[in-house]
């Protein structure tokens, strides 16, 4: 074990480390923290708190998981950071743990967050997603599962980003993000369906063909009709019923729903809550 941390690292000794886990110099990784098999902790890493980080993880130099939320509000309660497996975690990455006592950050597999992404407390990402550099995610984000997330750009609190969603470059996001589609801009408008995320995820006209092509009317209607959203709903709900609708039409309405911040609408939407 020993010919696997650098001697220059301070490591507590309460924090639970498997044997194969490797430690860079001058990391630092606090008392209640737990890693796992196989991950790499990069030098002038900084793991503490109540933090939980899986198998086969890279964590490079730098990068700071598990510090106190950025939160007023925080009172110093045990809160959470749970990593799952296979993750790449580049420099500077900065991971706060939530702000309620028992409440807990959490990031799936698979997740490539690139150099200075923040992810604020409280926030949720699913598997194989992809945060570009310089993203900062505010407090109570999700994003779903194989959502791509483009550089330098800012996510408002409590915003969802949709499965299989590309946000471009330096929008800005004050509003959830519907699965499928490609949102650009400032303010943000949902421009196309994400069509290189869904060829990639296999879900292209040729393999799927009448769910695909139900999405690509459910995106007609939405964004491309006259309608006001609750009218664009009710005829998403005579479309062929098949996954990827259900889950863009569920998706919407609970978008929608009191306490929710609403989704970013189309180029030529018509909106009720229009900025």
């Amino acid at each position: 074990m020993t010919t696997l941390i650098h001697s220059t690292a301070v490591i507590h000794p309460r924090a639970e480390l498997h044997p194969t886990v490797q430690v860079g110099a001058y990391a630092v990784i606090g008392e209640r923290v737990k890693v796992g098999a196989g991950t790499v902790i990069g030098p002038h890493a900084v793991l503490d708190g109540w933090t939980e980080i899986g198998a086969r993880n890279q964590i490079f130099p730098g990068a700071a998981i598990g510090l106190p939320p950025q939160d007023l509000k925080y009172d110093g309660s045990p809160s959470q950071v749970r990593i799952g497996d296979d993750n790449l975690i580049r420099e500077y990455v900065t991971i706060n743990r939530a702000t309620g006592a028992g409440e807990a950050t959490v990031i799936g597999n698979g997740n490539l967050l690139m150099a200075y992404v923040h992810v604020g407390h409280n926030c949720v990402i699913a598997d194989r997603v992809v945060i570009a550099n310089g993203t900062a995610l505010a407090g109570h984000v999700h994003i779903e599962s194989r959502a791509t997330i483009s550089g330098v750009l800012g996510i408002h609190q409590f915003v969802h980003v949709g499965r299989l969603a590309m946000v471009a470059g330096m929008s800005r996001i004050n509003r959830d993000v519907p699965p499928y589609m490609l949102v650009e801009g400032n303010p943000a408008r949902v421009r196309s369906l994400n069509k290189v995320g869904l060829q990639r995820a296999g879900l292209t006209e040729i393999n799927q063909g009448k769910p695909f092509r139900a999405l690509k009317k459910a995106f007609r209607i939405l964004y491309r009709s006259d309608l006001l959203l609750d009218q664009a709903l009710e005829q998403l709900d005579l479309l062929d019923d098949n996954e990827l609708v259900q889950h863009l039409r569920q998706f919407l309405r609970l978008s929608h729903s009191p306490g929710r911040r609403g989704s970013i609408p189309g180029q030529h939407s018509r909106s009720r809550d229009e900025e």
